[in-house]
C-alpha cells in the first residue's frame, strides 16, 4: 500500500552531495534558469516553454498537491541545482513516474543528477512503498541514460522516432525500476 502522507508532507531527501527540498515560491530564481533558457530546454528535450507567471504558479501549487512530489535540487552551497519529480500516481498499482532536470551544463557531470536520482528512487520503493517507477528519456540523452542504468533503471521498451529534434527524428527509451529490482 502506498504511503499518501508521505506526498501530503514531502520529506527533505538528503545525500552527501545535494539536499532535495520539497519546492516552493521561494525557488523561483534559482530555477527559472532551467526553463528560460532554450539550450537548457532542448538538452533533455524535456521541458517546454512556460512564462515566468505560470511558473510561479506552479511552485506555488506544488505543497497542495497530494499525488506527487516536486523537489528542488539544492548543492551544499545553497546553490539551486535542478528540481526532482514523481508524478502521474496509479495508486492501484503503486507505480509513479520520475523527472529529473538540471539547471544547465555547468552543473552537468558533476554526480549531482546521480545522486538525487538515486534519493528519489530510494524514497519511493522505500519509504513511500511504491512496487514500480518508471521514466522517459530522449534517446540523445546519453548521459541521463547513463544515470539511470547506474541507478538501477532498465530499458522496457522503445518508442520509435517519437520526438523531433533539429530537424531529426528520435526515439524514447522507457526505463524502469521495481521494488524487487537490485538497487546499485
Amino acid at each position: 500500500m502506498v504511503h499518501l502522507q508521505l506526498l501530503r508532507h514531502q520529506p527533505k531527501l538528503v545525500g552527501a552531495l545535494v539536499h532535495l527540498d520539497p519546492m516552493g515560491p521561494q525557488h523561483f530564481d534559482g530555477l527559472w534558469p532551467m526553463f528560460a533558457d532554450e539550450e537548457v530546454r532542448d538538452a533533455t528535450g524535456a521541458l517546454n516553454a512556460f512564462t515566468r507567471e505560470q511558473i510561479r504558479a506552479g511552485m506555488a501549487r506544488a505543497g497542495e498537491r497530494h499525488d506527487r512530489a516536486d523537489w528542488v535540487i539544492v548543492h551544499g552551497s545553497g546553490a539551486v541545482l535542478g528540481e526532482a519529480v514523481l508524478m502521474d500516481l496509479d495508486e492501484d498499482n503503486a507505480s509513479m513516474a520520475y523527472r529529473i532536470s538540471l539547471v544547465g551544463p555547468e552543473v552537468y557531470g558533476r554526480g549531482y543528477g546521480t545522486e538525487s536520482t538515486r534519493l528519489v528512487r530510494d524514497f519511493a520503493l522505500g519509504p513511500l512503498q511504491l512496487h514500480r517507477l518508471t521514466l522517459e528519456v530522449n534517446s540523445f540523452n546519453v548521459a541521463a541514460i547513463a544515470v539511470y542504468r547506474k541507478a538501477g533503471f532498465v530499458l522496457e521498451g522503445v518508442r520509435r522516432e517519437a520526438v523531433r529534434r533539429e530537424g531529426a527524428w528520435h526515439d524514447v527509451h522507457e526505463m524502469a525500476i521495481i521494488a524487487s529490482d537490485p538497487r546499485p
